[in-house]
């Protein structure tokens, strides 16, 4: 069913709140789905902070003009399904690059990282980005390992002395 003016206008405006606060988009031709996958897919997007929409291309290109995700117009071409990652910049991709593990009707044609467009193949390589606690507990591992081994050093003479003197005690304890 065709929208009328107000409702595309409408469209435009959603999408255009979404992509300009988005950390990132994936598009995926999704050709042949049915409705049921499309539905399990959109459940999935929504738990993990995705905004998932079917938009006609020229929409799309209204929609992401003065954003960051600009970039993605001249690519925008066929059926496509954007999915924006409100929270973390790798959720879009790794739903995706589950979902066509299970269904090879879903197809990535593009990705955009940052206001900069990747080619697919660059899929793999988004979706494996950390989430953000992923991210902070590898912060704080960095931040705590000099500490820990100043500790160890600190620590390791004495450890030795300690170590040494038991050593000698059960000599002794052996010859008697």
């Amino acid at each position: 069913m065709p929208l009328n003016y107000e409702q595309k206008q409408t469209v435009v405006a959603e999408v255009n709140a979404v992509a300009t606060s988005a950390l990132s988009v994936v598009g995926a031709e999704n050709q042949g789905l049915t409705v049921g996958q499309l539905t399990e897919l959109r459940v999935k997007a929504r738990s993990e902070g995705v905004y998932l929409r079917v938009v006609k291309n020229t929409l799309a290109r209204r929609a992401v003009a003065g954003t960051p995700y600009e970039c993605i117009s001249p690519a925008l071409k066929g059926p496509l399904l954007l999915a924006f990652s409100k929270d973390d910049p790798g959720a879009a991709a790794r739903i995706l690059k589950d979902f066509t593990k299970t269904s090879d009707k879903l197809v990535p044609k593009l990705v955009s990282l940052g206001g900069q467009l990747l080619p697919a193949a660059e899929l793999e390589r988004v979706a494996s980005l950390p989430t953000r606690d992923q991210a902070l507990s590898m912060l704080v591992g960095v931040i705590k390992a000099p500490i820990e081994k100043l500790v160890r050093t600190l620590v390791a003479p004495h450890t030795k002395l300690v170590r040494t003197l038991l050593a000698v005690k059960e000599a002794k304890e052996a010859k008697e």
